[in-house]
């Protein structure tokens, strides 16, 4: 950080947290943009070759795919089973989803991962024998949706410690497993599709940076452990460390997008060859495919490019003094305990430009217990019941404009930044009941600091 003078007076301390590095929060993967498009745009610095892959990947990102037999011989093989159309269909704008509003509402953004008590082979959760790893609500002709969900809210009240009152909106969720029998002893867990911009520089970050502030006994006494997750790694046939998702349970983008691929649109490809069926849902296995694959390998590499170098959108208004004096709360409560600030990128093995970057992710990528309000209580390989990735907030203050919502958490729950914060528990309990402390300008400054990013 820019330390100015030891001398200043205590009023002025904020001036300690200016870092004039941080308004390229990607480093030179940064972009200059805060329109609806800040989210999709590529990184600088790309060759000439990889930004003709990055507009062939954008392409398919946003494109529906379709029912086969199709003409369209690139893009059918749609389903049978399937939550959207397309990537862009959940990440509308390479932005966030939200729940639906209200019982009925369709959903826009957030489906339901299933399983139940106990592990696979490799430590990962084990898939419902009827309805799978995750809840298909669409599918195509003369196939058998699974079900359903659907979602109430009650209101939840609370205070502020200058007497200044809130309400949090706290989620029932009510699944319809009847499209194929019997969907008892299932788990489950709502999942919003998050924002995709920087993965590429996320996924950079060398394994050693990623485990510097694991303290999973809680050694230095401060209330917060942290600890990385494990998962099965399609291609190297081994566990590696987790970075994406909301419980940090795929390792590598490759891996993420063809997780997605599959899952959310029933798209085979060469690291999920098999179409998404179980064994009782036998429509959905005798539907046509696509081709084996239903993606071609290469198709797939420009996806993935496309998700790894979307660049970060540059901070706003980062060295105004109420964003500074709210960084400095951002601080002195704890936040950066887990939403660490700043990082530095290690070698990128097939984009230069995202190496050796100095990065401002506000996330640590560890798993944290968050307490039982957030708890979905469903295990995700090392990930418990109550246990989320810290997620980035880089580009946090960005999503009405590209999205024109702002939900935030694993399940789009709190409609504004506070309630995000006062959601928080378990190892994050301390930060919230301080910031519940704070005077209304306190308050508003570091709102003002988040929403910088």
């Amino acid at each position: 950080m820019g330390l100015f003078s030891s001398c200043r007076p205590d009023e002025e301390s904020f001036w300690e947290y200016l870092d004039e590095k941080e308004e390229l929060s990607g480093g030179e993967a940064s972009v200059y943009d805060a329109s609806p498009l800040a989210f999709s745009k590529p990184i600088p610095g790309l060759s000439n070759s990889d930004q003709l892959l990055f507009a062939v990947g954008n392409s398919f990102f946003r494109s529906n795919w379709v029912v086969a037999p199709s003409s369209t011989t690139a893009r059918d093989g749609m389903g049978p089973l399937f939550n959207a159309r397309s990537c862009s269909g959940c990440h509308f704008q390479d932005g966030r989803g939200r729940a639906p509003e209200y019982t009925g509402e369709l959903s826009s953004g957030l489906l339901i991962r299933l399983s139940v008590a106990g592990v696979g082979p490799h430590g990962e959760p084990l898939p419902h024998p009827t309805y799978g790893g995750q809840l298909q609500d669409q599918s195509i002709p003369n196939v058998t949706t699974e079900g359903n969900f659907s979602i109430s809210y009650t209101e939840v009240s609370g205070q502020f410690a200058d007497g200044t009152s809130y309400s949090l909106r706290k989620p029932d969720y009510f699944l319809d497993l009847s499209g194929y029998g019997d969907g008892s002893g299932v788990l489950f867990s709502p999942r919003v599709a998050n924002q995709i911009i920087g993965l590429g520089l996320l996924e950079a970050l060398s394994e050693s940076t990623i485990l510097e502030r694991v303290d999973e006994m809680d050694a230095n006494g401060d209330g917060i452990s942290g600890r990385a997750n494990y998962v099965w790694d399609q291609i190297g046939q081994t566990n590696e460390i987790g970075r994406f998702g909301w419980k940090a349970n795929q390792p590598t983008l490759l891996q993420q997008s063809a997780g997605a691929f599959h899952g959310d649109m029933g798209i085979t490809s060469f690291m999920f060859p098999s179409e998404n069926c179980s064994a009782m849902e036998f429509d959905c296995q005798n539907a046509p495919n696509g081709g084996t694959p239903e993606i071609e390998d290469d198709d797939l590499y420009k996806v993935e490019l496309y998700s790894s170098t979307l660049a970060v959108p540059t901070r706003r208004n980062y060295k105004a003094e109420n964003v500074l004096r709210g960084k400095e709360v951002f601080f002195q409560i704890g936040c950066e305990n887990c939403h660490r600030s700043k990082m530095v990128t290690g070698n990128h093995p097939k984009v230069p430009a995202l190496s050796s970057q100095t990065i401002f992710p506000y996330t640590d990528m560890l798993l944290h217990d968050m307490g039982d309000d957030l708890a979905d209580g469903r295990p995700d390989f090392l990930a418990s019941g109550n246990e989320w990735r810290t997620p980035p907030l880089w580009g946090i203050g960005l999503f009405q404009t590209v999205n024109n919502h702002t939900n935030y958490l694993h399940d789009g729950r709190a409609r504004n930044i506070e309630e995000a914060v006062l959601w928080h528990g378990g190892e994050a309990e301390s930060s919230r009941e301080q910031y519940k402390q704070l005077s209304s300008t306190q308050r508003q400054e570091l709102l003002d600091f988040l929403n910088s990013l």
